[in-house]
């Protein structure tokens, strides 16, 4: 079985190392260098049954587009093939893959009867002749072939890096259109690609900052219908929602879940005080965690549900500072020029992201959870809010352009800080959060 380098240090690139210069199996090594895409090769997947061509096709698709997405792999043309794959079970014709350089070979097949779908797959070693892992199958409905597509790409990825994929995902947004001065505004849920759009509300009432449950069947949000922040749960597949009792006279805003998903911290605006609070969901209890003059916002649970890492202005402008889940002394991890914000704790524990304004930029940054090793990913007119992958290597963000006719847009950008991408949606978009991987 094939070993992989499976950890990426902060401010590292990417190197591919040659396969062909290898004397163990592919794997796609990270280290110190120049990025180097892998070149992989997805020929058509061959379809099983006449009515499976066209899926066979657009799963095909879908796979090399999630990978090449990801910056780490280069797809080969397929005007480069020499060979074509006809039948799943035919032997591959490795000299013909070698000869335009592939070093990986995705090949499938797609059968449909009715409206049930499955698709199988392998992966190969181009240079070693070798299968990784095992050939896969899935299994479904016709409309859920994107689906099984990016279920396949996880496979694909996770089998070349040694890390967990994030293809099969989906992302929560607020979904924004007319002019700046009038913007309306819905709660939205997509894949993590940008396909298949749900809108979860309509547009009569300011929508902000939905958050995704970590199994991703309810979205927090803050919606301002009564003409104050108020935070409401919304069960995502019944898209029900229920109002969460915070007392009366009070502001509540920017909620987010435990990692066990049984309570929520959130902020509660409360005779002119700002402060963290968090929620018993099966109670409805509350208790207050900081108890402060300054403003308290934007919590962050670590993965462990241990500690939660926040912004706050306690010490003249807005910094970010880490305390115990259970409330306690906080400790201030930012340090550098500029103002902090939106802290959000790495799946993977050990970064985190965050805003930060500078000399009239703003950037999407990852720090570790001591505040050291600062590294800034992106500058513009206005970036914010990022969320992370369900893997750890990718944030998604919101970025904005200046002017009257300026237009909020998600991005996406690699640790590393390169890859950066905008993420299509049909009108403006903000304030992603990305969900886990669905089951």
């Amino acid at each position: 079985m094939m070993r992989f380098l499976t950890s990426l240090l902060l401010g590292l690139t990417i190197l591919t190392a040659p396969v062909n210069a290898q004397d163990g199996p592919l794997r796609l090594e990270l280290d110190q260098g120049i990025i180097e895409p892998l070149p992989f090769a997805v020929p058509n997947f061959v379809p099983d049954s006449a009515a499976a061509a066209q899926y066979a096709n657009d799963i095909s698709r879908v796979v090399a587009a999630d990978l090449t997405g990801t910056g780490l792999f280069r797809e080969i043309s397929s005007d480069a093939f020499i060979s074509r794959v006809s039948s799943f079970d035919a032997p591959v014709q490795f000299a013909d893959w070698k000869a335009i350089n592939a070093d990986a070979l995705v090949t499938g097949a797609v059968n449909v009867s009715g409206n049930r779908l499955t698709v199988r797959f392998r992966v190969w070693d181009v240079f070693s002749g070798q299968e990784l892992g095992n050939g896969l199958q899935f299994a479904g409905t016709t409309e859920g072939w994107r689906r099984m597509a990016h279920k396949v790409s996880d496979q694909v990825y996770s089998r070349i890096t040694g890390e967990g994929g994030y293809f099969d995902s989906r992302v929560a947004f607020v979904s924004e259109s007319g002019p700046k001065d009038q913007r309306l505004k819905r709660l939205a849920i997509m894949d993590y690609d940008g396909a298949n759009v749900q809108y979860l509300t309509d547009s009569a009432a300011i929508v902000l900052a939905p958050r995704f449950s970590p199994t991703g069947d309810r979205l927090l949000y803050t919606s301002y219908e009564t003409g104050q922040p108020r935070i409401y749960v919304l069960d995502v597949d019944r898209v029900r929602r229920t109002e969460l009792n915070t007392p009366g006279g009070t502001m509540s805003f920017s909620p987010r879940f435990s990692p066990d998903g049984r309570s929520i911290v959130y902020s509660l605006i409360q005779g002119g005080n700002t402060d963290l609070w968090k929620m018993d969901l099966a109670s409805g209890q509350s208790v207050r965690l900081t108890n402060t003059p300054a403003i308290e916002t934007a919590p962050s649970y670590s993965p462990d549900g241990s500690q939660i890492v926040f912004e706050s202005d306690r010490s003249g402008t807005p910094q970010l500072y880490i305390m115990p889940a259970n409330g306690g002394e906080a400790t201030r991890i930012s340090f550098g020029q500029g103002r902090y914000g939106t802290p959000v704790w790495s799946p993977r524990g050990d970064l985190i992201a965050f805003t930060k304004q500078n000399k009239g930029r703003f950037h999407i940054g990852v720090m570790r959870t001591d505040g050291s090793e600062e590294r800034l990913l992106t500058s513009s007119f206005l970036d914010e809010g990022p969320t992370w992958s369900p893997n750890g290597r990718v944030i998604m963000f919101t970025r904005e352009t200046q002017g009257a006719s300026g237009r909020a847009t998600l991005y996406s950008v690699d640790i590393s800080g390169r890859n950066l991408r905008p993420v299509r949606t049909p009108d403006g978009g903000s304030d992603p959060s990305w969900g886990p991987l669905q089951n």
